[in-house]
């Protein structure tokens, strides 16, 4: 998937970049190249006069040399991020140093581009973070759309209560005119009544009507009552001054009436009864409300309703609502296909399985000042299945300005992420590579001197130490090729049967002598590792070590142990080849299991890449292998890897391979 053209960049707000270099030549042919794709720019000689662009002109994007006299690049990245986070920030660097690298990313560089810089690929970088702000942009723009939807629909339920509550005030207004009915200056006062208002006689005959309902009717006095109701003539059917009559009891019914005009008017009818001194019905009191606009509210009011849950449903983003505890009080269809029914959960349970809020929680943020915040981070779906999300988040106010709810918008940037980070990454490692690959070849040069002043001399000794650093660092040039290899191009295991007994030995080799010197009881069990498992040596071997080699590490992590000990157990069942690796290690909470297979993600700081169990992870995959992890902070982690058992085609005591295995 290629970076989309910066042409796809909404043209309503043209994009604009300051260019940060010491070097006159690098700023003068990035200002022709950006003001070819379109960007304004402004140009800055050194990390000072930067910031001081940043400020006055506040540009969408900044390209920043990292090496620059006085504040260098990481400085300026710094600066911009406190006050700007959503600028987005590419680094420049003449070194290709992985160090630098992952200081920028971890402060939230947008990309890595090393010098000299190659014109496609600073275009792709560029159409990369112009995607982003377009994101930001559409994201802002749904929310804001949103808002407005609540607002003015809203406003449309409040005025269908307002005409609710009218109908509660014509009921008490029937009462008041059947009093007024008796006093002979009543007259006075149906010119002035808002609806129409008609008085009947016992025998349901009309005796006088107000002004709108002589507009709206016509003359009927004398006329019969039910006149003017759409069922009148159906067979068991009263109208409402009849039933009222009858039973001599107020009456309240919707029904319908037809005007002088034959228009068709929705009412609501309420007629009650004046009863004379002798208990006699006397007088009937009608009065109607035509009710036509707030049906009209109604039928609009629900048919948004629908339009909107349809919208919130269907809308391809997760949105809740929350709370200041921030549970999740509502969700649409989207979150609840991708991490189930909320349940009153919050939206750290939900979305990491952690107890406690994240750092920079956007909601709280939002809570914190009423406006609206961007917040970008890694989520776990109920699956299992780890995404990129981009999260705008509004407060939502009641009817007297309060907030106690905040409208949280994630859109998944998976793919745009991963396509990033490989990018990103790959070009991070191929710079870093010649200087890994240099400090390899000076060890193996050494080695060689040491082997040939040995073969000069006749000197064994100094013949074997000299080979065993020369094939130390071949192993260690080896694995890291292959780790850029699998991580840069995917490419098919080149898979070959292996005897399960003897692949359990050479991985038991690879990490007894590395355990041992660290004092850790090193225990294997292969009394069950029977059969052939087809594999690629060279990938597998490495992937299982990069495991065996961690649980070291994480032994030597947890000092709250007074014996460390790793068991490794090989085992065929129902099939199967099961590795279980197991230790009394420094343990991992629930969010670093979540994530332990992600791409720079590592629990070590600054002693681990982020690259190994990505890596790992992918080989095995890659053999049609399971890996499954159990682990709790303090008390150990359990790794299963699980593959196939081949069909028997060769004989399980002899090795299947041409040359002896890749142990790394």
């Amino acid at each position: 998937m290629s970076e989309p053209p910066l042409s796809s960049v909404p043209p309503s707000e043209p994009l604009s970049a300051l260019i940060v270099d010491d070097e006159q030549d690098i700023r003068e042919m990035m200002d022709i190249l950006l003001q070819e794709l379109g960007f304004a720019t402004f140009l800055a000689a050194d990390g000072f006069k930067a910031i001081e662009l940043f400020q006055s002109n506040r540009p969408h994007i900044v390209l920043t040399d990292i090496k620059m006299p006085g504040k260098d690049g990481i400085a300026v990245l710094k600066e911009i991020k406190s006050t700007a986070p959503e600028t987005e920030v590419i680094m420049i660097s003449g070194h290709g140093d992985m160090h630098l690298a992952i200081q920028s990313l971890k402060h939230d560089a947008a990309d890595f581009i090393t010098k000299p810089i190659d014109e496609e690929l600073l275009e792709i970088a560029l159409g990369k973070v112009s995607e982003r702000i377009r994101l930001r942009r559409q994201v802002r723009e749904h929310t804001e759309n949103l808002e407005a939807l609540v607002s003015e629909k809203s406003a449309a339920l409040v005025e269908m209560e307002r005409k609710l509550a009218a109908k509660q005030i014509m009921e008490g207004m029937g009462q008041a005119m059947a009093i007024l009915a008796t006093d002979p200056a009543s007259g006075d006062y149906f010119p002035e009544m808002p609806f129409y208002v008609a008085i009947h006689d016992a025998g349901c005959n009309v005796v006088t009507v107000n002004q709108a309902y002589r507009e709206r009717f016509g003359d009927r006095i004398g006329q019969a009552s039910c006149g003017t109701y759409e069922r009148c003539g159906e067979p068991d059917w009263k109208s409402p001054v009849r039933e009222s009559a009858d039973l001599q009891a107020s009456i309240h019914r919707h029904e319908s009436m037809i005007a002088a005009d034959q228009t068709r008017l929705p009412v609501i009818t309420h007629v009650s009864p004046v009863i004379g001194t002798r208990g006699e019905l006397e007088l009937l009191l009608e009065i109607a409300v035509d009710v036509s606009e707030m049906r009209r509210l109604q039928e609009e009011l629900s048919r948004t309703q629908r339009k909107f849950e349809h919208f919130f449903n269907t809308v391809p983003c997760a949105i809740t609502v929350q709370d200041r505890e921030l549970r999740v009080v509502e969700a649409n269809a989207t979150f609840h296909r991708d991490f189930g029914d909320p349940g009153g959960r919050t939206c750290h349970e939900l979305y990491k399985h952690r107890d406690a809020p994240c750092d920079d929680c956007p909601v709280l943020a939002s809570f914190a000042d009423n406006a609206p915040h961007q917040y970008e981070t890694v989520v776990t779906t109920r699956g299992g299945e780890q995404r990129n999300i981009l999260v705008w988040t509004a407060p939502l106010a009641d009817g007297d300005g309060k907030v106690n709810h905040v409208l949280e918008v994630s859109t998944d940037i998976t793919q745009i992420r991963q396509l990033q980070d490989h990018l990103a990454s790959l070009g991070i490692m191929l710079g870093s590579m010649s200087h890994g690959v240099k400090g390899l070849l000076m060890a193996i040069d050494g080695g060689a001197y040491r082997v040939d002043k040995g073969l000069e001399k006749g000197d064994l000794q100094r013949i074997a130490a000299g080979w065993k650093t020369v094939r130390h660092r071949l192993d260690h040039m080896r694995r890291t090729v292959m780790d850029i290899l699998y991580y840069s191009k995917s490419r098919e295991p080149n898979l070959a049967p292996h005897p399960l007994h003897g692949v359990a030995e050479h991985l038991a080799e690879t990490v007894s002598a590395k355990a041992s010197k660290s004092g850790i009881i090193f225990q294997t069990d292969f009394s069950q590792a029977d059969g052939q498992i087809l594999i690629d040596d060279v990938a597998f071997y490495s992937a299982m070590a990069n495991i065996l080699e961690n649980a070291v590490d994480a032994c030597l992590f947890n000092r709250d142990v007074a014996e460390h000990r790793i068991d490794f157990l090989v085992a065929q069942a129902d099939g199967h080849a099961v590795f279980t690796i197991r230790d009394n290690g420094i343990g991992m909470d629930r969010e670093t299991m979540d994530n332990m297979f992600t791409l720079f993600f590592s629990s070590k700081g600054a002693l681990g890449t982020g690259i190994g169990m990505f890596v790992s992870h992918e080989i095995i995959t890659g053999h049609g292998g399971t890996i499954t992890v159990d682990s709790a902070t303090g008390k150990g982690t359990t790794f299963r890897i699980t593959l196939s058992l081949a069909e028997p085609s060769v004989s399980e005591d002899e090795p299947t391979s041409d040359h002896a295995p890749f142990l790394s």
